[in-house]
This record gives C-alpha cells, structure tokens and sequence, in this order.
C-alpha cells in the first residue's frame, strides 16, 4: 500500500499533456481569467497557486503525497530541514514561551535552541528525555512543545516517545519530533503519540543527494500551528521548498522503501562486522542487541535500524588518521545518501561548541559517524578495515 501511495497519488490537476510524471513548474506567477479568481486563489478558497513562493503545483503534489503516505492533516514542504525546525518553533513560541527537550540532537538544532531563539525571550529547558520525570517535572503553563529527535545524532539515544506523547497530552502541548533518522514510511506518527513530524527531507527521500529540503508533518491536534504556518510563517519568512527540489524528492520518495531496507540491511551488516574489529572500542547502531534501548526501538519503529553507524577508537588522532586512509567511502557531511560518508562531528558539526559544551551534549573526540549506502557491504567494512592497518 505505501508503495503504491508513493507511486500513485493524484496530481493536483490532470496536466494538459498527460504527463505521467507530475511536470516541474519553473515559475513565479500564475494567470488569472478574472480578478475574482485571483481572489479566490490569494484568500486559499480556490486551492490554485498564485505565487510561488507560498504555492507550487509540484511542490504540492509532493505534499499531497507525504500527506497520503502519513494520513496527517497538513504538509508543508520548505526549503531545508533546518527551515522545517524553525518554522514549527516559530509557529509554536513567543516571548516567555519555553521549550523541553534534550541536550542530544543535531549541533545546529541545538544551537538554533540555545542561541538563537534565546535572542527572542525563549527559553530551552534541557532534560533527560529519557527520565519521564524530569520531562514531567519541567513542563510548566508557558512550555510551548515537547520536542526531541526519535534516534538522537550523533548519540544514538532513543526516548520512550508513547511515554512522552501521554505526559504531552496530559499537560496540553505538542510533542514535536525530528523523525529524519527513520523514513516515516517505517512507523505510524500519529498512533505513537506524535503531534508534529520534521523531517530533513534531504536524507532519505532526495535519492541520493539530489536536493535540499524539509517538512512539516501536522497530525491537526493544534490547529492555530498550521494556521499559523500556512497562513502566516509560507508568507513572512519565504522557506517555501523550490519546484526543482520538489521533483527530484517526489522521484526519491517513488523508490524510497526499496532503497532504505537494503541501506538499512546493509548498516546492520557493517555495524555487526565492525564489533569484532581489533582497535574498535565501541559500535553504535539500534539495530544491534547490544545498543541499550534496542528493544525500545524495535517496539516504537519497527525491525529496521536506519542507516547511521557509529565506532570509537582511542583518541581524535585516530579518528583523523582513519577517515584520511577511506578509499571507498566518502569524506563528507550528510546522512542516508546512497554513498557510504563518514565524518568526525566533534571537530565539524560541533566545531564551534567549546569542549565543555561538547562534553554536556556526548559529543565525544572519539567517534566516527558512517551514514551507510548501498555499496556491497563487504566492500564497506574491509575499508574501514583497511583505513585502521597500521602503515
């Protein structure tokens, strides 16, 4: 059924050629018959475009898509996955408001948390997510969400989101979740106790590194946020995701489950290989019994571990002398491409945080982040065995 979903969902209008493929719309403006219908467009009644910077015909038919595949109320594509965070933050907070969330989550995130929506009067509560009591504790009549990352990057850390989608209906707030670590195809949102889905739609649905982009899935429980983004936020702060980029993720979403359970199979397979490895101090991977909240995960998520692999190995030298031996796999930022990357986020996406900041957030000197592809997996693990050879 999801499948089919990805392959088949309606065209907003039939195309005047019988494309089969929804055509890229590589405009600005749209015409208008009568100056009624350009009413009915501007007000939203009409469901017509009528600039493209809040609507796009293949844009939203990539919406349309994600909305069938998700059942959620509203999509909303934008122009990366840091623009998704912030849109739904901006939707969700003001002066005074606070957020809860954890101290694990993307360096950037964090710093948009900690930094610059600090700026603005807003707090950032930083709690184990893990420890229900704490979040509990910390939610107060001006905390504006709950937010948290499904599987933590780089830290692999996986809360107990039924447990914190209870506690976030108990106290009236969305529970907003960046579910980039795992395609949405792999688990029901919404029955998890999700309100708000973000997703870095450049990962897994691009296919392979073709193009930027981000959503906002809204389940509908809060309706002045979509109000607020539809209505306001598409407006005000122009993050609306571009036609081209709408295309070539709509392509990847048509082939994304395929691609993910062999990416997926194949970072098991890696992880598994690279615990027996002499020199490798530590493998983390969801999909591994070992990892503490495997079974959590396999609960929530399903059988799948996703596509992101971590190892340790003695110090930061090591590190770089590893990741400067990799023949095959790519030295590069980003995750669930179909090419295998490898990074040190200590020294890259954390560059700026000082150590003691670092430290507070596990971020550690020791760790290699792999973002698993579809190269034979073999292949994958004899060069991160190769790189590790003593020369």
């Amino acid at each position: 059924m999801t499948s089919t979903l990805a392959l088949h969902t309606d065209f907003p209008q039939r195309d005047a050629y019988g494309s089969i493929a929804m055509p890229v719309y590589h405009t600005c403006a749209y015409q208008f018959d009568d100056a009624q219908s350009m009413t009915e467009a501007f007000s939203g009644r009409s469901g017509m475009p009528d600039y493209s910077r809040v609507m796009n015909p293949t844009v939203t038919h990539l919406e349309d898509t994600v909305r069938a595949l998700t059942h959620a109320k509203s999509v909303t594509a934008l122009s990366s996955g840091m623009a998704a965070i912030s849109n739904i933050f901006l939707a969700l907070t003001a002066q005074g408001k606070n957020i809860v969330t954890s101290a694990h989550m993307f360096g950037n995130t964090y710093a948009l948390l900690t930094r610059t929506l600090r700026r603005f009067g807003v707090e950032t509560r930083i709690v184990d997510m893990t420890d229900v009591q704490a979040v509990r504790s910390a939610i107060d009549d001006q905390t504006a969400c709950l937010f948290l990352e499904i599987v933590t990057n780089p830290q692999l850390e996986v809360a107990d989101v039924t447990a914190l989608g209870e506690i976030a209906r108990n106290h009236r707030v969305p529970l907003v979740a960046d579910t980039t670590f795992l395609p949405f195809t792999e688990f029901d949102g919404e029955a998890l106790g999700i309100d708000i889905q973000v997703v870095s739609s450049t990962k897994y649905l691009s296919g392979g590194a073709t193009s930027l982009g981000g959503l906002i899935i809204d389940y509908g429980h809060y309706p002045e946020t979509e109000r607020c983004i539809k209505q306001e936020l598409l407006f005000n702060l122009g993050a609306y995701m571009t036609p081209h980029a709408a295309y070539m993720q709509t392509l990847g979403l048509q082939t994304l489950q395929v691609r993910y359970r062999q990416q997926s199979a194949n970072a098991l397979r890696v992880a598994q290989g690279l615990s027996s490895i002499p020199g490798i101090q530590h493998v983390g991977y969801i999909g591994l019994p070992s990892h503490p909240q495997h079974q959590l995960a396999r609960r929530l998520y399903g059988p799948t571990g996703g596509a992101m692999v971590t190892f340790d190995l003695p110090d930061q030298s090591s590190c770089f002398r590893c990741i400067d031996r990799l023949r095959l796999i790519l030295r590069a930022t980003n995750l669930f491409d179909i090419k295998s990357l490898a990074i040190h986020p200590y020294s890259t996406i954390y560059v700026n945080y000082s150590a003691a900041e670092k430290a507070a957030m596990d971020v550690l000197p020791t760790t290699i982040r792999l973002s698993i592809g579809l190269e034979d997996p073999e292949d994958i693990i004899t060069d991160i065995i190769s790189s590790l050879r003593e020369r």
